[in-house]
């Protein structure tokens, strides 16, 4: 069982569907989005599985799809399925229909003029995508599950893997659950994230957000983030490390694209202040560590030999899980001081520095200024084991960062 408090784990996201595929027919339209290879395909093949012959699965990506009369002739066949009792519909990779929206929009009103007990579960890689068309032509009719990348203890479940063995793999490669098998062969699995993950999603899932008119700048901003993991760039920084130069707009607009399609997130500054916000320079961080891992052909570091890329790494993990358990996460900096995340939402108000390797109180002097400023969040110091004493003796809450990343934190 997946410790950690969030709906948007796999455990968690197919209870919810069972659950509201158990309700009776026709009900919402279940919409099932997130970035790619994360079990969205997984989770449909399961539910066609245990409802047998009441179960319909369509791959809208697929060759077929692209056929006339494909989409008349699919429904036609759901809902004689359905005339003999429940069923459901799994409609996978939605957003590949021209005009998905309105097209779905017209045949669950239909199911629900003719109360034909029929469930329609939709799948998609675009939560703008995804969202904009449910607003736009399906207010209503649907309800929303996220779906988002994997933590250690989801892959301790799903893998039967130890503590340690699934903490080591989600550090070192990131939480893919199609790239298990692959582990043992380091230059395969490589090949695999890359290929069959990192360039689709780049050049196939964000071109159906939009149009994007520069794409070889998109793929050299999303290398600069797998390279600078939890650390802070102003746009002019990372518009310096271009080869193909581009406004700072197009930059933050690309940031944002990477965000939505589970990416990259660009973590605003912490500030009362909206415009201050802003104006303040992302703090970068990559949502999967497969992200850092295929950024070079560097093993992953080790603490001893590498101890500032490993604190960046683990630094980035620990930001990484917050976001994929859908907390708010800010940085906070005022000079001289800084704080490594500022984190809303279902697990509390907390402001958080991540350690490894040896610290002393002085090191806490950013944590302690916010708190000390913002007295409704809980100072969190996450470090090696042995070093929680040393935060402790500060006077502030401490765990360690293996510990919080098996489970989380809990208001």
């Amino acid at each position: 069982m997946n410790n950690i408090s969030s709906e948007h784990v796999y455990g968690s996201v197919r209870v919810q569907l069972q659950r509201r595929l158990a309700e009776p027919a026709p009900g919402h339209v279940q919409l099932l989005f997130g970035p790619r290879q994360v079990g969205k395909t997984t989770l449909l093949l399961e539910m066609q599985r245990a409802w047998g012959e009441h179960a319909i699965y369509a791959a809208a990506d697929a060759p077929a799809a692209a056929l006339p009369g494909w989409w008349d002739q699919l429904w036609h066949q759901a809902q004689q399925r359905a005339a003999s009792g429940r069923a459901v519909l799994l409609l996978d990779e939605v957003h590949f229909i021209s005009d998905w929206s309105r097209k779905l929009k017209h045949q669950v009103d239909e199911l629900r003029r003719r109360q034909i007990p029929l469930h329609v579960v939709a799948t998609g890689s675009s939560s703008l995508q995804l969202g904009a068309g449910a607003r736009e032509s399906m207010a209503g009719r649907f309800e929303r599950l996220r779906l988002l990348h994997w933590p250690a203890a989801e892959l301790a479940a799903q893998f039967k893997l130890s503590k340690t063995q699934a903490l080591s793999q989600f550090i070192r490669h990131g939480g893919y659950p199609g790239a298990v098998p692959l582990l043992n062969d380091e230059t395969r699995w490589r090949q695999y994230v890359r290929e069959s993950i990192v360039e689709p999603a780049i050049g196939r899932d964000m071109q159906v957000l939009e149009k994007i008119r520069r794409p070889s700048l998109l793929r050299q901003v999303y290398a600069i983030c797998a390279h600078h993991p939890a650390e802070i760039l102003s746009l002019q920084k990372i518009s310096g490390r271009l080869t193909d130069k581009g406004a700072l707009e197009t930059i933050a607009h690309y940031l944002h694209l990477m965000e939505e399609a589970a990416l990259v997130a660009a973590l605003p500054k912490y500030s009362r202040a909206m415009v201050r916000q802003r104006a303040a320079p992302p703090k970068l961080i990559a949502l999967n560590q497969a992200f850092l891992a295929t950024a070079t052909d560097q093993p992953s570091p080790l603490p001893d030999r590498e101890p500032e890329r490993w604190g960046r790494w683990i630094e980035n993990a620990c930001i990484a899980l917050a976001w994929n358990a859908g907390q708010q996460i800010w940085y906070w900096r005022e000079e001289p001081w800084e704080v490594d995340m500022i984190l809303s939402g279902s697990w509390g108000h907390w402001a958080v520095e991540v350690k490894t390797g040896s610290f002393g109180s002085n090191d806490l002097a950013g944590l302690s200024e916010f708190c000390r400023r913002h007295h409704d969040f809980q100072p969190l110091v996450l470090c090696d084991a042995t070093y929680k004493k040393v935060a402790l003796a500060a006077g502030m809450q401490a765990m360690s960062w293996e510990d919080y990343l098996w489970s989380g934190l809990h208001p």
